[in-house]
């Protein structure tokens, strides 16, 4: 059995989408499952242990015609036997039909009319869940399993030794991930700082870790002006951040690939959500806590709010 799935969105939202995509191939083992994603969100699966080929398509691009078809030629050529479209966007859901796919697999409302078998999308549970509904026509039942991620040996490899770089490798550590641009607001150096140096007043045996990407570069630097024994670590690919994120004692993190990740790996995590709803992105579990803006804005949260989270205040 060949399995095409369509998955707009970033490298979070391929994240979720993995306990489905692990229990079809749970079930069907033989199956060759394939994922069409955007560009940016290629790397995800690199921690995954269920996928074929990946395809890369810009869906938020302003594709012309001959864009979408050369997308359904792509398609077409595959010969798939099961479509999965995790949007309910009417064009993909026309893009399917032309693709000639016998089995095409998605929510109820845009583009319904186009596919083979539909089902209630229900946006208030938990995304994970509500993914693996998509199952059902397979006659998988069963529940949605964890979050989990395949990591590389290498990235396990290079993670224990940026460890004992670093110096936490017997202490244990905080991580922080600032996630200036992965999230939809970013949270103030300023709030980072307060956080930091009272962690490190209290707890001044707990080395505390900051991750830095490429797009972090300049709140790291004032949080290192500001903030001092605040160690840096910078992971070139997701698999080595899940490894980091892995032997982390606590994260601290905002709505990006990074919680995601954390779930998978659970590490305890406190999350900060500006106007996103917290409910479809976190499992109900004591290890993972969110901190939701009462005002939408992120940097409403105070830093006394989070520090009294991460005290059990």
């Amino acid at each position: 059995m060949r399995v095409v799935a369509l998955v707009p969105g970033g490298e979070a939202e391929q994240i979720l989408l993995f306990p489905t995509l692990d229990d079809l191939k749970r079930y069907y083992p033989n199956a060759q499952i394939d994922v069409v994603v955007e560009p940016r969100s290629k790397a995800a699966y690199r921690v995954s242990k269920s996928i074929n080929e990946v395809v890369a398509f810009d869906y938020r691009d302003r594709n012309s015609l001959a864009d979408w078809s050369n997308l359904v030629g792509i398609i077409r050529d595959r010969e798939y036997d099961v479509a999965i479209t995790v949007g309910r966007s009417w064009l993909v859901g026309l893009l399917l039909w032309l693709t000639g796919i016998p089995t095409r697999i998605g929510y109820q409302g845009k583009g319904a009319v186009f596919l083979t078998k539909t089902l209630a999308f229900q946006p208030s549970q938990y995304l994970p869940k509500v993914y693996h509904d998509l199952l059902q026509p397979f006659g998988i039942e069963s529940p949605c399993p964890e979050l989990a991620v395949n990591l590389p040996k290498p990235d396990i490899e290079w993670a224990q030794k940026e460890q004992k770089r670093l110096g936490v490798n017997e202490t244990g550590y905080v991580l922080i991930d600032p996630a200036s641009t992965q999230s939809s607001q970013i949270y103030p150096a300023k709030n980072w700082q307060k956080i930091i140096q009272e962690f490190q007043q209290k707890q001044p045996d707990l080395p505390v870790v900051i991750v830095q990407k490429p797009e972090d570069e300049q709140i790291v630097r004032s949080l290192l002006e500001s903030c001092h024994h605040l160690k840096v670590t910078s992971p070139d690919n997701i698999g080595k951040l899940a490894a980091m994120i892995g032997g982390a004692s606590l994260l601290l993190t905002t709505d990006s690939v990074t919680l995601q990740l954390s779930v998978a790996v659970q590490t305890y995590t406190i999350a900060l959500f500006g106007a996103t709803d917290p409910a479809p992105l976190l499992p109900q579990s004591e290890k993972f806590l969110a901190i939701k803006s009462s005002t939408g804005a992120l940097a409403d949260i105070s830093p006394q709010v989070v520090l009294e989270k991460l005290w059990g205040g």
